[in-house]
C-alpha cells in the first residue's frame, strides 16, 4: 500500500488565515531621506574623520530616541555622513559624547562586543521592504555584521553573513568617530543607473541606557526594514562581478603513547590529509555560484553539549561556510524541508566487528549552488550535492580476518528555492523543493537502514496590505519516502511516529509499506 502524508496550512488548502493587524502612525516607511555623494579624494579607513572629503560631507543628526523615552530628544548627538565611489559605500560617524572617559569600548572578537558602544548601519539595498544588511562597529573598534531575512529587527537575524568589509573608530575629547568601507561586490541590488535603497541608523549608549534611531519604530508596532527611510545620490554604479578561489590542504596526527592492545587500527602515530576548494563566482548581474570540492570541516566550531531527552533528534546549527553563505535564498519561510547537516554527516550505517575504523565523515564529492534574486523580484536559491559510498575498516580476532562493510551509500541532494516579490506593499509567493536519493548495490544491507528516496516541499505565501499595515500568511507542505520494507517499518516504528500505538487514529503501522 501506498499512502502520502499531507499537511496544509493557510487559507490556500484549509481556508484558515491569519491577520496581524500593525496599528502604525504613518503605515508605511519613513519619509526620511538621506544623500550619499561621488568621493573626489581618497579615504583612508583609520576611524579618524581627518580626510579631506569629510570635510564637505553631508552630514546629517536628526535622530530621536526610543530608549527610555519614546521620541525623545537623544542625550548626545550623532553626525551620519555618505559618500561612496565606483567600488564602495563610506560611512563617517561622529559620536559625541558629553563623558568621553566613560566611553564603553572594550576589545572583543568580531561579532561579540559585549556591551560596547556602538553604531549599527542597515541597509535594504533592493528596497523591498522586507530583507537588509547590517554593518556595526563599536568605539573599540570591533565590527559585527548580520542579515535580516525578515522585516524584523531582531527576530530572524543571521548572522552566518560575514562579509569583507573595513571599520575603524577612535575615542578623542568630543566623543568617538568610526569610519566604514562596505564594498559594492559584498552587497547585493538590482542594475540601475540610479539607486534608492533602504535605511535606518541606531545608536547604543550602554552607560546610560540609550538607544537612538533615525527612524524610530514605537515599541508596540511591528516591522523594521518597511519603515525605513531611503539613501539617494548613488548612481553609475554596477553588481560587481567576482571570482573567489579558495584552496586548501590539512593534515592531522595523533600520537598515543599507550595504543589499544591488538587493535590494527590504533597505531602510536595515527596520520591523515586531505584536499580541497571552494570556488565563488558571478553569474551576470543578479546570481552567484558557489561551489566545493572535499570543504573544509576545519572551520566549524564544535557542537555544543546538548543532553535530548526528547523523542526527537537534535537539530544543530550549520556552521560550515559552503551551507550558511546566501542560505536565505535556500530555506523557505515555514516548513524544515531541508535540513544541511545531513550533507557530509557521520555516516550513519553500523559495522560488526572485534575492532572497526569507521570514517569521521562521509565524503563531499562536489557541491554547488546558485543563489540570487532577478530585476524582476524572483528571488532564487538552488544546490546540489553528491557524497561519496564510505567503508568501515573492520578486523576479526578469530578467524584473524580483516573486511570492509559499507556504511553510507552514494546519494545525491537537491534543493530548490523560488520566491517571487509583487505588489506595492511587496507581497511574496514562494516553492520549495528537497529531495534525496541513494543508490544501494542489489545486496547492500543498508537497504534495511535506509530510505532510497525522500522528497519534501511546499508552498508559502505573505499578502501585505497598506504598506505592510496588514498582512495574512499561509503555507501547504508535502512529504514522501520510498524504501525497503524493513527501512520503512523501523521509521513507523520509531520514536518520532509510534504508528504502531493502539491509539492512533490516523497514521497505522502496515509492515507491507515501501513508501
Amino acid at each position: 500500500m501506498q499512502t502520502c502524508r499531507l499537511f496544509l496550512s493557510g487559507l490556500l488548502l484549509l481556508g484558515a488565515t491569519r491577520a496581524l493587524a500593525q496599528s502604525q502612525v504613518d503605515h508605511g516607511p519613513s519619509a526620511k531621506q538621506a544623500v550619499a555623494r561621488r568621493l573626489t579624494s581618497s579615504i583612508a579607513v583609520d576611524g579618524r574623520l581627518d580626510d579631506a572629503a569629510w570635510a564637505t560631507a553631508p552630514f546629517f543628526d536628526d535622530f530621536q530616541m526610543k530608549e527610555p523615552i519614546q521620541f525623545g530628544p537623544p542625550g548626545d548627538r550623532t553626525e551620519i555622513a555618505f559618500l561612496y565611489d565606483e567600488h564602495a559605500l563610506y560611512i563617517g560617524v561622529r559620536a559625541h559624547s558629553s563623558n568621553p572617559d566613560a566611553i564603553p569600548r572594550a576589545i572583543t572578537r568580531r561579532d561579540q562586543y559585549g556591551n560596547s558602544e556602538h553604531v549599527v548601519i542597515s541597509l535594504d539595498p533592493y528596497l523591498d521592504r522586507r530583507t537588509a544588511y547590517s554593518f556595526s562597529v563599536t568605539a573599540g573598534g570591533v565590527r559585527r555584521d548580520y542579515y535580516h531575512a525578515r522585516d524584523s529587527e531582531h527576530d530572524g537575524r543571521d548572522f552566518t553573513y560575514d562579509p569583507v568589509w573595513e571599520g575603524r573608530s577612535a575615542v578623542d575629547s568630543a566623543g568617538w568617530t568610526a569610519e566604514m568601507r562596505i564594498p559594492f561586490s559584498q552587497l547585493r541590488f538590482n542594475d540601475r543607473p540610479v539607486q534608492v535603497w533602504g535605511l535606518n541608523i541606531n545608536r547604543w549608549i550602554p552607560q546610560r541606557n540609550e538607544d537612538n534611531y533615525w527612524v524610530v519604530v514605537p515599541r508596540d508596532q511591528a516591522g523594521y526594514v518597511s519603515r525605513f527611510g531611503t539613501l539617494t545620490g548613488i548612481e553609475q554604479i554596477e553588481p560587481r562581478g567576482q571570482i573567489e578561489l579558495l584552496p586548501y590542504a590539512a593534515a592531522n596526527a595523533n600520537h598515543r603513547s599507550r595504543p589499544e592492545a591488538n587493535n590494527p587500527f590504533d597505531q602510536s602515530w595515527n596520520s591523515s590529509g586531505r584536499l580541497g576548494a571552494d570556488l565563488k563566482a558571478s553569474l551576470g548581474p543578479s546570481l552567484t555560484l558557489n561551489a566545493t570540492i572535499n570543504p573544509d570541516f576545519g572551520q566549524v566550531e564544535a557542537d555544543p553539549a546538548e543532553l535530548n531527552l526528547s523523542a526527537f533528534e537534535t537539530i544543530f546549527d550549520e556552521r560550515r561556510p559552503f551551507f550558511t553563505q546566501g542560505r536565505q535564498y535556500i530555506e523557505g519561510r515555514v516548513g524544515n524541508y531541508f535540513y544541511s547537516r545531513r550533507i557530509g554527516g557521520q555516516p550513519r550505517g553500523r559495522a560488526d566487528g572485534d575492532f572497526v575504523d569507521t570514517p569521521d565523515n562521509t565524503t563531499i564529492l562536489g557541491a554547488a549552488k546558485i543563489t540570487g534574486r532577478t530585476p524582476a523580484g524572483l528571488q532564487v536559491g538552488a544546490l546540489a550535492a553528491v557524497t561519496d559510498r564510505e567503508f568501515a575498516d573492520v578486523y576479526h580476532t578469530v578467524p584473524d580476518q580483516f573486511d570492509r562493510q559499507e556504511v553510507e551509500p552514494t546519494s545525491l541532494y537537491g534543493v530548490l528555492r523560488l520566491q517571487q516579490q509583487f505588489g506595492a506593499s511587496q507581497s511574496v509567493a514562494g516553492f520549495s523543493f528537497a529531495g534525496l536519493q541513494r543508490y544501494f548495490d542489489e545486496a547492500s544491507p543498508l537497504r534495511e537502514r535506509f530510505t532510497s528516496r525522500a522528497l519534501a516541499g511546499g508552498l508559502d505565501y505573505v499578502l501585505r496590505f497598506q504598506g505592510g499595515r496588514y498582512e495574512l500568511s499561509g503555507h501547504a507542505g508535502l512529504s514522501r519516502i520510498e524504501g525497503d520494507t524493513a527501512a520503512l517499518n523501523r521509521i513507523q516504528r520509531s520514536s518520532a511516529h509510534y504508528f504502531q500505538r493502539p491509539d492512533r487514529e490516523i497514521e497505522r503501522y502496515d509492515p507491507t509499506r515501501t513508501s
